[in-house]
């Protein structure tokens, strides 16, 4: 039961609100006053159905009068009621917003049906009609007018059905870039927005009404993602593969004809002047700047690995990535990309390693160009060099660039330019007004492994110079040894060579080198000399033992008339020389011949070994092979069984039983016989010149007691690569030889004729096990 004090209460708030709503009016005639101009508030402001025909052309219902309105709304003010008027309209709104929905699911079932972009646009219109029919008037002020239009909106958004945003895309999409083969189809139908009004004008009028109806707002990212296809569209069509300008600037004077137009219509409609326009584009032009360079830096990230095989002629893309790094964080991206690049492209057994050594060259110049501090470089090229390191014939590719290629072609890894002292590396200094830090990326180690050239680059891939030193000495007495006689302008290059290299590596460790020089210089005055003593078609070349890398060894003695020759020239030497005495080493050079049989003559140029098997058969024409070994020395049955099959690809002699071979002083016809029918493909002989390295030959030894674990692989899996080689090798009792040591070795039995390489994959000699 209601106590006096609640009763007062009620009381005090009915007389309050009496007197609020009858104002100073005699009786209750104010609140009949009230009544009426509530009844017309609503009634004004009831949604209606603008399909109805009882609607104007306006769009508003006939009979409404705002004149008449006013009064009453000025009424509603005064008594402070229009919040009230206000959410009994809103409630009015949602109830009879299902009008707007049949309207809605009308023209979506067209658009689903046929995917015409002029049904979006048609109901576009058809939502700004029933918006500004239920619209209160302005008159009431802006706060209701915002309240109903976030109402408004609120259920409008909730009543698009999903494909709306599918067609909604395709119609930004269509003013950003109308297909012209296909505008005529797009529009066709439309009343409103027919084809002869595709302008700026109508353009800029379907905006204002998606602007109106706030789905620049909810659909944002869609209206991003139009301009973001298109922009990636674009860049993909003209940059891919166009490596040889800079495309970025090009790309963003395309943006600003192409996309800012487009931008201006959805972020800067009001804008009065150019200045304010370029004021409030300033963010989202900023965003659709960074797309574009996210686009072309992920571009050019694909393409990096092609891009650095065709340095210089790719210095446009380097240069757009380089800038677009700047503005994009795509660091991690490109090393993660280029790593996995070189991966599958480069660091393989199928590949060379003057190759991987030409990428590797092209990639510290392509990266410094992108990071001139060289972080990406450092993380990229850690794999390279591991992978490098682990191959047998790196150093000697190396110095093989440094001293310039051996037919003078001039295609080195190294430019002349280059020539500084190895080791100097990268050093801060903190007092130079340009200096900067590290990059944020930068490992604890970058700067300790930053060289300062190249030569110095590929160098630091060993822990020490003495490798390369060693390898330039080897490398240098093999050339040396293989300048044929009365060549001096290739000596000269050698010694022009030996000059660079010491302003790389040092006089003192180069000195061998230097009596390695002077010892062919001397030889030839030597043989001069001799020369003019007696005469002989023997030129051989005199070295100082004691500094030159060690030579393969061979017990070979030269039979006959080679052997006399030898004798005599070792008689004048030892006249001219009386302190030094001659140590033949007929193993190594070459030999010309003219060969005088019954039907024909030959001229060739082979090696000793096969100058000293043919010269046996001038003493008798036939010769079991065993006994032709004899007759030479102790030298190795593959070697000598290679040989012999030089002369029988020549018809000079056949192989008539298993060990015995016989002269042919007449051409055979069937002179090839089986054994030269199965060895057709062997290339014509070439003259070879022992590899030289010091310390090889001990190596070589040491590896032979697991040859026969090599030899068991190969025959049972056929064709492996170094690396898997080495992999299985460690299950051998006591291995512990390394990627380097093994390929010494193998090549070692190559050169025995026990295996045979081929892109890197080495397998057993058929032909070998056959004979």
């Amino acid at each position: 039961m209601a106590t006096d004090a609640i009763k007062s209460q009620v009381a005090a708030k009915w007389q309050e609100a009496f007197e609020r709503l009858n104002g100073d009016a005699p009786g209750v005639s104010g609140l009949i006053e009230y009544s009426e101009a509530w009844a017309i508030s609503t009634r004004f402001l009831r949604p209606f159905d603008i399909n109805s025909p009882l609607g104007d052309a306006e769009g508003r219902r006939v009979g409404k009068d705002l004149a008449a309105a006013l009064p009453a709304f000025n009424l509603l003010k005064q008594t402070k009621r229009l919040v009230v008027l206000l959410n009994f309209f809103l409630e009015d709104v949602r109830q009879n917003f299902y009008l707007i929905e049949n309207d809605i699911r009308q023209y979506m079932s067209r658009f689903e049906n046929t995917h015409a972009v002029h049904e979006i646009r048609e109901l576009l219109k058809r939502l700004v009609d029933w918006f500004l029919a239920w619209a209160p008037p302005a008159e009431l002020g802006t706060s209701i007018f915002q309240a109903y239009t976030l109402h408004f909106r609120t259920h409008l958004l909730a009543s698009l059905p999903p494909t709306f945003a599918a067609g909604f895309k395709d119609l930004c999409a269509t003013f950003l870039a109308p297909p012209p083969e296909q505008l005529d189809d797009v529009l066709a139908g439309s009343t409103a927005y027919g084809p002869t009004t595709w302008n700026p004008k109508d353009q800029a009028r379907v905006w204002t009404h998606i602007h109106l109806l706030g789905l620049v707002e909810r659909y944002e990212t869609i209206i991003a993602s139009v301009g973001y296809e298109y922009i990636e569209d674009h860049v993909l069509k003209t940059c891919t593969g166009e490596w040889g300008r800079p495309m970025l600037e090009e790309l963003r004077t395309w943006m600003s004809v192409k996309v800012v137009p487009w931008l201006v219509h959805i972020y800067a409609r009001d804008a009065k002047t150019p200045e304010e326009a370029r004021t409030m584009l300033q963010g989202v032009g900023s965003r659709f700047d960074y797309y574009i360079n996210k686009t072309l830096c992920d571009l050019r990230t694909r393409e990096i690995f092609d891009i650095i095989i065709d340095y210089p002629d790719s210095m446009g893309a380097l240069t757009d990535l380089r800038d677009c790094l700047q503005r994009v964080d795509q660091r991690a991206n490109l090393i993660k990309s280029l790593r996995k690049l070189n991966f599958k492209r480069l660091l393989h057994p199928g590949a060379g390693t003057k190759l991987i050594l030409q990428q590797y060259v092209s990639t510290i110049k392509c990266l410094r160009i992108i990071d001139p501090p060289g972080v990406l470089l450092f993380k990229v090229a850690d794999p390279i060099r591991r992978y490098l390191r682990d191959r047998p014939d790196t150093i000697r590719s190396i110095v093989a660039s440094l001293v310039g290629d051996e037919d003078d072609s001039g295609d080195s890894l190294i430019e002349d330019a280059e020539n500084v002292p190895i080791h100097q590396f990268f050093v801060d200094d903190y007092i130079d007004p340009n200096w900067e830090p590290e990059p944020i990326d930068a490992g604890p180690e970058f700067r300790a492994n930053k060289p300062s050239d190249i030569v110095s680059t590929l160098i630091s891939i060993y822990d020490s110079k003495d490798l390369f030193v060693k390898e330039v000495q080897a490398l240098l007495a093999q050339r040396l040894l293989s300048i044929p006689k009365d060549n001096t302008d290739r000596i000269e290059s050698q010694r022009r060579n030996i000059e660079i290299l010491k302003i790389r590596f040092g006089e003192a460790a180069l000195q061998v080198c230097e009596v390695m020089l002077r010892d062919m210089t001397d030889s030839k005055r030597i043989d001069t000399h001799i020369q003019s003593q007696i005469r002989t078609p023997l030129h051989p070349t005199i070295i100082s033992r004691h500094f030159w890398p060690e030579l393969e060894k061979s017990d070979l003695v030269m039979p006959g008339q080679f052997r006399k020759m030898q004798q005599d020239y070792a008689h004048e030497f030892a006249i001219f020389k009386p302190d030094k005495k001659l140590k033949w080493m007929p193993h190594l050079g070459t030999v010309q011949l003219e060969l005088e049989l019954e039907d024909r003559k030959l001229e060739v140029e082979v090696p000793p070994l096969e100058a000293a098997f043919i010269e046996l058969f001038s003493e008798r024409p036939d010769w079991a092979l065993n006994d032709l070994i004899n007759a030479v020395g102790a030298i190795d049955r593959s070697a000598a069984i290679k040989a012999l099959f030089t002369w029988v690809d020549y018809g000079v002699i056949k192989q008539q039983s298993e060990d015995i071979f016989v002269l042919l002083e007449r051409a055979e016809e069937d002179s090839l016989g089986p054994e030269r029918e199965r060895d057709i493909s062997r290339p014509a002989p070439v003259v070879e010149i022992p590899a030289l390295s010091a310390g090889q030959q001990q190596q070589t030894e040491q590896m032979r007691v697991y040859w026969k674990f090599i030899e068991g692989m190969l025959t049972n899996l056929g064709s492996l690569p170094l690396d898997r080689i080495q992999t299985m090798l460690k299950f051998a009792p006591g291995y512990d030889k390394t990627p380097e040591q093994l390929g010494y070795f193998l090549e070692a039995a190559r050169r025995e004729g026990l295996l045979v390489v081929k892109d890197g994959v080495w397998r057993l000699n058929r032909g070998h096990e056959a004979s």
